[in-house]
């Protein structure tokens, strides 16, 4: 598709031709990073996706399987910042895309992100309330239920967003930082015993094991789901000091500093174990393959307190969505979408320069959607986190495979002095094409992945939601271009003024 034709009028403006706009230079390098990483959640995707990798993936090769999806992430970075350096947008995907594909492609895709975004934080809030209710009652035998946990993290998350970035970025770092810590400490301490019971061995970092075991693609599967979240760095380019900088080492650095973290921790937590029986203990008690190590060879009141780390790490993840789901909201609603938008959660705080009512529409459908879950009956885990999980993943994968083509778009008729054969040319053809093959592993394997949720009506409908949502983007925004051509002008160019089509 090509490149729609056309100057946009001023974006984002009211009537007085006030552009509404985040509050500038309100987070550092460090702060983005640290907003890109908690979307990932450590503690969460080592805990929780690291056991099933082993015992139903590709065993004793699930760090290995990191260590690919690093890689291809890696790669799919490079086209990625490499358009970063010449739009800034809170819309990230939004913008990048209807720049190199035009706005039709655009807008579903923007469409798309947010619906990813959206569903992620009630999937988060569930799993929270699981850790947080088990953690409680074991601990302290004090039982309270899990929609009471609920509740708590959506108040949170709702006054971390109208506070502004600033607000949410200080808690982040506490509640990262103290996660980070405690997985260290035990892969730390587990190389420092000697790798465990069976020594150190390379064959979980062997890159060919990460196509074997039980079932390959599974593995490979949630080793790229532990990423999602990264490519946010970009939203937050309209709030950052010097984005041309900043957002492509914030990317970068999450990437790589993620990868290099999660393929450390799963290669000590198997050697903890023993690779002869990782598998079995995975398997029969898979939180055990962490809390097991961590006992040994840290002790038990690292375990206690790793339990209590689920839990804030679980948090911080949902809060950085939160954020994340608002900012998309913003960017398509400060540009009138739809003209009831721009005055609404296109608005930002008159002291905060927060998108607080973006927000605020948050909060209130992540509300209905958790109410509807716990009317159908569905585990806050096992139902509410696993099948929007799979539904937000499988959208913002389609998004990223999109805005890879975006890029090779793009350079090969913009900016003829930055293109390069491998950065603008190489790098986005091969992650889109690694992106378009984790969706196929994901369709395939959506079942293993969904557990005892696998016969579920919202796994099933779950392709279909996504190319919904797709297809409503796109009839919307032919409608917008024979209708009001104007409005449709406007679809992805709301940029900051300096960094406007540099």
């Amino acid at each position: 598709m090509a490149v729609d034709e056309g100057v946009a009028p001023a974006a984002g403006t009211d009537e007085e031709g006030t552009v509404h706009r985040l509050k500038p230079n309100a987070i550092g390098l460090l702060g983005v990073v640290f907003m890109a990483v908690a979307t990932a959640a450590p503690i969460t995707a080592m805990t929780g996706n690291v056991p099933f990798m082993v015992s139903a993936g590709n065993g004793i090769g699930a760090p290995a399987s990191y260590l690919v999806a690093m890689v291809v992430l890696a790669i799919f970075s490079v086209g990625f910042t490499s358009m970063a350096k010449h739009i800034t947008s809170t819309g990230a995907f939004y913008g990048f895309i209807s720049y190199g594909l035009g706005r039709t492609a655009g807008l579903a895709s923007g469409l798309l992100a947010t619906f990813a975004y959206v569903v992620f934080e009630p999937a988060l809030i569930g799993i929270f309330s699981t850790f947080a209710t088990g953690t409680l009652k074991d601990q302290t035998g004090v039982h309270i239920p899990w929609w009471a946990f609920a509740v708590l993290m959506l108040a949170v998350n709702a006054m971390g967003t109208w506070f502004g970035v600033s607000v949410a970025e200080k808690l982040l770092v506490v509640l990262l930082a103290t996660e980070v810590t405690i997985l260290a400490a035990m892969a730390v301490s587990v190389a420092i015993h000697g790798g465990g019971p069976n020594g150190f061995s390379l064959d979980p970092v062997n890159p060919v094991n990460a196509f074997k075991g039980t079932s390959a693609g599974l593995g490979l599967f949630f080793a790229f789901w532990s990423w999602v979240g990264f490519e946010s760095t970009a939203m937050y380019g309209e709030e950052s000091r010097n984005p041309k900088k900043i957002i492509p080492k914030a990317t970068m650095i999450s990437v790589l500093g993620v990868g290099v973290f999660y393929v450390f921790v799963s290669w000590m937590a198997i050697s903890g174990t023993g690779e002869s029986k990782a598998v079995e203990v995975a398997t029969a008690n898979p939180l055990q393959l962490f809390f097991g190590p961590t006992e040994q060879y840290v002790g038990h009141w690292a375990v206690d307190v790793m339990q209590w780390l689920m839990i804030t790490g679980s948090l911080a993840c949902g809060m950085a969505f939160h954020n994340c789901a608002a900012r998309y909201m913003y960017a398509l609603g400060r540009e009138g979408v739809l003209p009831s938008l721009k005055h609404t959660v296109g608005r930002t705080h008159p002291r905060h320069g927060s998108p607080h009512v973006a927000g605020l529409v948050q909060t209130v459908v992540t509300a209905v959607l958790l109410l509807a879950f716990w009317a159908a009956g569905k585990d806050p885990y096992s139902g509410t986190y696993v099948l929007l999980a799979i539904l937000g993943t499988m959208a913002i994968l389609i998004v990223q495979a999109v805005c890879s083509f975006a890029v090779l778009a793009y350079f090969r008729t913009h900016h003829p002095e930055s293109r390069h054969w491998f950065r603008t040319l190489t790098a986005p053809l091969v992650g889109g094409i690694a992106m378009l093959a984790v969706v196929v592993l994901l369709v395939s394997n959506m079942g293993a992945a969904a557990g005892t949720e696998s016969g579920s009506l919202v796994l099933k409908a779950t392709p279909w939601l996504v190319a919904a949502v797709a297809a409503l983007g796109i009839g919307y925004a032919q409608y917008l271009k024979r209708r009001s051509p104007e409005r449709y002008l406007l679809l992805g160019r709301t940029v900051l003024e300096e960094t406007k089509e540099r």
